[in-house]
């Protein structure tokens, strides 16, 4: 108990430092959709994000390995050449959680963004954008050989 009270009290600490910095302000704070992130399946996820039924786009290109050797750190990169792109969301269909990782881009700057995920088995990895009001999508099987979600 007084373990995950003391990781609460850092975790406050650090934001608020954050927060004092200038590098968090309480808007983007408020701008996190919580819904969105505990979304258990693809179809919730998109409903949470506004996203409905996304349309397949060949200009959204999602890198990402055929096979996963350690599913705790799977590399994916998303690149957008739709104009007046606005988010990018990577959503992983068998994970508990399915939207893994979310990015606002700014206007004027380019499309693109690299992270890694964690995947607990092999599952569908969609990379969901939206651009000019609309929403799009790039899909992509992943075999993961190590889970990384309790695997």
């Amino acid at each position: 108990m007084n373990q995950h009270r003391r990781e609460v009290l850092r975790a406050t600490a650090l934001f608020s430092l954050l927060a004092a910095t200038g590098l968090v302000s309480e808007a983007q704070a408020a701008e996190w959709n919580k819904a969105a992130f505990e979304g258990k399946s693809y179809n919730d996820t998109l409903k949470a994000l506004g996203a409905g039924s996304p349309e397949k786009s060949g200009s959204v290109s999602f890198t990402a390995p055929d096979i996963a050797e350690n599913g705790a750190v799977v590399p994916v990169a998303v690149t957008s050449t739709l104009p007046n792109t606005e988010q990018i969301a990577i959503l992983v269909d068998k994970n508990p959680n399915a939207l893994a990782a979310s990015f606002n881009i700014p206007a004027g700057t380019e499309a693109f963004v690299s992270t890694r995920v964690k995947m607990g088995q092999t599952s569908n990895v969609h990379a969901v954008v939206k651009a000019g009001g609309k929403w799009y999508v790039a899909t992509k099987e992943i075999k993961v050989t190590l889970g990384g979600c309790g695997g």
